[in-house]
């Protein structure tokens, strides 16, 4: 009780400080990001590159899409609204010769269940099938053998192509990726699924249907800590400690009966207002080390608390991530409580202005049409960046690296 009741005038400075932070919106004290971050996170793309996109058949996206318009709605759709935004992009070119990126538009999460979550296990043959067909078709494949190539493979571990990480890594990243540059949401350091280059982005959390639930900026954030979401998943890890590496049972078990978290299994309908209600929102790792709760929560403001070991955050060359979110290590969960009341109000202010610049939601989010700073926007400095193409990217006539016969033999059969 003793370590509550100290928590109390900080709470009650903190909502205090936090109805003038929100406030902050509607005003000018919103603090631009300092030094190159900002810099970076502002840049226009156009001009600065081109993209050559891929005719290919319907089967690989669009006839997927009509059969499961869902697709549509899923954490995994950045992969569709990507292939959407390049066809209209002033980046985009019809001229091959002239481009400096190649970009297949393939739909590897739009085969769902019945409950609507994403089989990967086509993933790899639906790949290796539309690669085969670029390399037969067209001959930029074959001269890098993709280095010039970009893949949007938004699943879980990625290009890994499964749900579970331990699978997941005894797949690893399809063999015929292994030169191209992947767009992916799974990022985490040293990782199997995750190969030097990638540019990893966020999740797709729909524009509209948090823009419909935004409650006045000045409303006091009267929670402290707020989550919604599985602390165990019984169906697939019966026996617990695997899901989320027991950082999310640990969430439970310390603070389920703490006054100063709002944490449960519920969703209700008033989620998106209880985060802009929220000072803090937990943002802990699951089957992978994401979650759409990192977009929600920067979108309504709400400082994320970001516990997932060694993650590799979305655009973190030009988002400042250390300075608008805490880390928290998955060994210190039981902390969790005394390391949020110690952070200085100040800094708490300060981190709720930044996450009040525009910018900063803009560039986490796919909005249709597409807007300037958007996160297609930060996709395309991604590539822009790596600009020109090194001398290895193109390879020397007759010379060849990747192993077309490498791979799980499910992989090898015909899509």
């Amino acid at each position: 009780m003793r370590r509550w009741a100290l928590a109390i005038p900080i709470l009650a400075a903190v909502l205090f400080l936090g109805a003038e932070a929100q406030a902050v919106q509607q005003g000018h004290q919103t603090e631009r990001i300092s030094g190159s971050a900002g810099d970076v996170l502002e840049d226009n793309p156009v001009g600065r590159l081109k993209v050559y996109v891929y005719d290919l058949p319907s089967k690989y996206n669009k006839k997927l899409l009509k059969k499961d318009p869902r697709c549509l709605n899923h954490m995994f759709a950045a992969e569709i609204f990507m292939h959407r935004f390049l066809l209209s992009s002033a980046v985009r070119t019809f001229n091959p010769e002239e481009a400096d990126w190649f970009y297949t538009p393939v739909y590897t999460t739009c085969d769902l269940t019945p409950s609507g979550l994403p089989l990967p296990f086509k993933s790899p043959r639906m790949m290796r099938s539309a690669i085969e067909l670029i390399a037969t078709n067209w001959p930029y494949w074959n001269r890098s053998e993709g280095a010039d190539h970009f893949f949007v493979t938004p699943h879980d571990f990625g290009a890994c192509f499964h749900y579970q990480e331990e699978k997941a890594i005894g797949r690893g990243i399809l063999p015929l990726l292994q030169r191209a540059t992947l767009v992916q949401t799974f990022g985490q350091k040293n990782h199997v699924c995750l190969k030097d280059g990638s540019i990893t982005i966020p999740p797709f959390a729909p524009p509209q249907k948090m823009q419909a639930h935004l409650i006045p900026p000045d409303t006091p954030r009267s929670i402290f800590v707020y989550f919604r979401g599985l602390f165990y998943d019984t169906s697939n890890d019966p026996e617990g400690g695997y899901y989320a590496r027991g950082a999310r049972a640990s969430v439970w078990e310390n603070f389920k009966n703490n006054p100063l978290f709002d944490i449960s299994t519920d969703h209700p309908p008033t989620y998106y207002e209880d985060m802009q209600r929220s000072v803090f929102c937990l943002c802990p790792l699951g089957w992978a080390p994401w979650s759409p709760r990192l977009v929600e929560a920067v979108v309504f403001g709400c400082i994320p608390v970001i516990i997932a070991d060694d993650i590799v955050l979305p655009f973190a060359d030009a988002i400042p991530w250390e300075e608008i979110g805490v880390f928290v290590a998955e060994e210190d969960v039981p902390k969790l409580d005394s390391i949020l009341t110690s952070i200085p109000t100040d800094v708490i202010l300060r981190k709720q202005r930044l996450l009040a610049n525009p910018s900063m939601k803009q560039a986490m989010l796919f909005p249709q049409p597409a807007q300037a700073g958007d996160a297609f926007h930060q996709i395309l400095n991604g590539l822009s960046r790596k600009l020109p193409h090194g001398d290895n990217v193109f390879l020397k006539p007759g010379e060849r690296v990747l192993n077309w016969t490498a791979g799980p033999p499910g992989d090898l059969k015909p899509w």
